[in-house]
């Protein structure tokens, strides 16, 4: 039986795996506070506990690490995309965006994805796996670690869709909201989900006070098939109001993505739609001009196109922004996340 990774554990199992080896349960804080708030890589950097005990730890846990491949900067806005190898050579990436009001990372939940958006490169290849909680937070030390700046915020929307990781994503987020760990409010961290309808609700209920993101991008079931195949299992009616459950119990905003696809969804028809699904509600509507990717064959909507679309949405009282298309140079914009490294 191979070792258990110890970044897997919240401190509450930790404490528990802790006391089975007959230590004193405050050790638990101590290593938990090494590994995720001093990012260590190894039992022996732990200098406040004894070499037995690192040695005990050795024995039985194991800290996974995840490599940085490569490294690519965009030369506008210096985001910078981040390649790292896992065990058995998968490859995921992960970008850290710079604002104003701090760093925000954008990380990845599975290695490719099985949803099949037809907009999206991440889902070429189809799925090979969903992440560990301990590689999914490593991504985030990593970057810390190689930037030297701290980590404000979190959006779980690189590869993948996270609620098909769902255990181990609410594993994430507890670990890397504690205070023993990084620290980072819920309110920094954001989730964006395809529409799997019985995880909204399963999430709503939890009351966290996460963000939470909607990739709509059509609406109306029709065209929303056309784009998105998940739109075959759950309508827009039944995700618009899993949607709007969340928003009620936990009196948090969603954010609707729109990418806007010349000729397919951007039209004064497909505005007006959306405010008849969306009006009175706590929502906010993201438009994204759609990324290019290579496979695929869709055209971003003019600038033009852009702003009349946000306008019509905007002078109907729904709250609306263009997204800024950060890392586009470098392949690091939404959408185009994939497993792009050759070795």
């Amino acid at each position: 039986m191979g070792k258990i990774d110890i970044k897997t554990f919240t401190l509450e199992q930790l404490e528990e795996q802790i006391l089975n080896m007959n230590e004193p349960k405050f050790r638990a804080k101590q290593v938990f506070n090494w590994l995720h708030q001093k990012n260590v890589s190894s039992f022996d950097e732990m200098t406040n506990i004894s070499k037995d005990f690192r040695q005990k730890l050795k024995d039985k846990f194991k800290i996974t690490e995840i490599e940085i491949i490569d490294k690519l900067v965009s030369s506008v806005d210096k985001t910078t995309k981040y390649l790292f190898r896992l065990e058995n050579n998968y490859i995921i990436e992960s970008v850290l965006m710079k604002y104003s009001y701090g760093n925000a990372v954008c990380i990845s939940s599975q290695v490719g994805c099985r949803m099949g958006c037809k907009f999206c490169a991440s889902t070429l290849d189809g799925l090979e796996r969903s992440l560990t909680v301990a590689e999914m937070v490593s991504q985030i030390y990593e970057i810390q670690k190689d930037s030297k700046e701290k980590i404000r915020s979190i959006v779980l929307m690189g590869s993948g869709e996270p609620f098909d990781n769902f255990d181990n994503f609410l594993k994430f987020i507890e670990i890397i909201n504690h205070k023993e760990g990084l620290n980072i409010g819920q309110r920094h961290i954001t989730v964006s989900t395809c529409g799997i309808v019985p995880k909204i609700y399963e999430l709503a209920d939890k009351k966290l006070q996460i963000n939470l993101a909607l990739s709509l991008h059509a609406p109306t079931d029709e065209d929303r098939r056309q784009i998105m195949p998940i739109a075959k299992k759950y309508t827009v009616k039944e995700i618009v109001e899993a949607c709007k459950y969340f928003a009620n119990t936990t009196k948090r905003r969603v954010t609707y993505e729109y990418a806007l696809i010349a000729g397919v969804n951007d039209r004064e028809q497909d505005a007006k739609e959306i405010i008849r699904l969306l009006k009175g509600s706590l929502a906010h509507i993201n438009l994204i001009p759609v990324n290019d990717v290579k496979e695929r064959n869709y055209i971003k909507s003019s600038k033009e196109q852009i702003k009349k679309f946000a306008d019509t949405l905007i002078n109907a009282g729904i709250e609306t922004t263009v997204r800024r298309e950060l890392g586009s140079d470098i392949n690091a914009a939404c959408g185009q996340l994939r497993k792009s490294y050759k070795y």
